[in-house]
């Protein structure tokens, strides 16, 4: 029974430690960062804000771990682009286009992810989840110059550049200014794609 008891107990907490985290999501993703102060987080998950505080012992722990709970996400969805069958650029086309029309469906939290500012805890995740992602980039750059699709270039140094490149041109401060809706969306994967491509030497 006490066995029972504390799996029960333990499930709960995990119940309520996914719910605080998705209902912070949900205002970072409708309103930055400036929206995930804890009182709102709790009211949004329905809890006191005392519990949020058995959770986390700051906001700015709380929105740590939202990064890094995004970032996996995002990060795994590269990854299996990366080592899926294919040709080397068609990879490094896919895993682009996979990236920037996920963080064009969600632009506010992708912008809350990769540029808004934030407290320097949150901000060493989100370096984090930047570097997780260039690796990614760099695996399909290795192999493609391995595979003669590249020219040799240093892999490392490239997908940082394109990692930079697509992110500032998605989110950042530079990001053009053209409107939203499917058809701007498009144009300015296309754009971002044609761009990283031609930077590795691939003919579009």
């Amino acid at each position: 029974m006490v066995y029972r008891h504390t799996e029960k107990a333990t499930r709960r907490l995990a119940d309520k430690r996914a719910r605080i985290l998705a209902a912070a999501r949900e205002l970072v993703a409708d309103a930055g960062w400036q929206a995930a102060q804890v009182d709102n987080v709790a009211a949004q998950a329905g809890v006191a804000t005392g519990t949020v505080y058995r959770h986390w012992s700051s906001k700015a722990e709380l929105c740590a771990e939202l990064v890094a709970s995004v970032s996996a996400r995002e990060v795994g969805i590269v990854q299996a682009v990366a080592e899926a069958d294919g040709a080397p650029a068609e990879k490094l086309e896919s895993a682009i286009r996979t990236f920037a029309g996920r963080a064009l469906r969600g632009r506010r939290l992708a912008y809350a992810m990769i540029a808004e500012p934030v407290d320097p805890e949150v901000e060493t995740v989100r370096l984090d989840y930047r570097a997780q992602l260039a690796h990614c980039f760099e695996r399909i750059l290795r192999h493609g110059i391995m595979r003669g699709a590249f020219p040799r270039l240093d892999p490392a140094v490239a997908a940082a550049c394109i990692v930079g490149a697509f992110m500032e041109a998605l989110v950042g401060p530079l990001a053009p200014a053209k409107g939203t809706g499917a058809r701007a969306d498009r144009h300015l994967i296309d754009q971002i794609s044609q761009f990283c491509l031609r930077a590795a030497e691939v003919k579009t």
